[in-house]
């Protein structure tokens, strides 16, 4: 069935108002439309959903893979009320994607420090969170989730990565985003009230490497490896090395053999 905004509202019921959904066939990237419209003054609730991104981007200037049917592609505007602070905010909507999963039984998600979507070890989607600028309260989130591995995926992708076919039949994607969105609205009207600190105990629920041994790479400096303790009320992942726990606030997580 293809995605289309009638769909979705219907499917969002009285929710629907909080959102102004534009569907594109296809463009560069989500979150950089969506940029660009934020800075033009966008309402809060603007969503841009495509079909295909043909340079869509990951965290550190990666590339996120899609292409038509294969992948389900979003980003969402959302204007906080002035004060808010934003940490934490990728971690918050991990939580809504999870959620989101189980609500159209699509399966369990867990969820990886700061923005990774895992389903059985390996990568089923990811979350880039952008602050518009000039607007530090406004941020874009932006979504990737794997309906179907792409033909053209690298060899070395597709062995890391996850999809929602894994028993050849992905969910309806109107279904999927009505419920994110519905799902993403809840997680962020209690982030914009109470925080990360709110949200955290469920996402450490869901957190793929608690008390395992990890180590984090960065750009700043070389790797440090210790036992993942979880993530404190900002969002920051604790690493407990040698009995003493750091609070790591950016870098990439693997996990090594205890």
């Amino acid at each position: 069935m293809p995605v289309t905004i009638a769909a979705i509202a219907a499917k969002l019921g009285a929710a629907a108002r909080r959102f102004d959904i534009d569907v594109l066939p296809s463009c560069d990237s989500t979150n950089a439309v969506l940029l660009g419209r934020a800075e033009k003054g966008a309402p809060s609730g603007t969503v841009i959903i495509t079909e295909e991104q043909t340079a869509g981007r990951g965290r550190r200037g990666r590339t996120w893979f899609s292409s038509p049917g294969d992948s389900l592609t979003f980003s969402l505007l959302w204007r906080f009320a002035p004060g808010t602070a934003p940490a934490g905010l990728s971690l918050a909507v991990g939580v809504a994607v999870a959620r989101a999963m189980s609500k159209i039984g699509a399966g369990d998600a867990a969820l990886k420090w700061p923005n990774d979507i895992l389903r059985d070890g390996r990568k089923l989607g990811g979350i880039l969170v952008e602050l518009v600028p000039g607007a530090p309260h406004a941020a874009v989130i932006g979504i990737g989730i794997n309906l179907r591995l792409p033909a053209g995926m690298p060899d070395e992708v597709r062995a890391a990565s996850a999809a929602l076919d894994a028993n050849g039949d992905a969910p309806d994607a109107n279904d999927l985003y009505a419920a994110l969105l519905g799902e993403l609205l809840s997680t962020l009207d209690t982030f914009g009230t109470m925080g990360f600190a709110a949200i955290r105990p469920e996402w450490m629920t869901r957190h793929a490497f608690q008390d395992a041994r990890i180590s984090i790479s960065s750009d700043f400096g070389p790797p440090r490896e210790g036992i993942c303790r979880g993530v404190d009320a900002d969002g920051a992942l604790l690493l407990d090395i040698d009995g003493r726990i750091e609070r790591i606030l950016s870098g990439e997580v693997s996990l090594r053999p205890a």
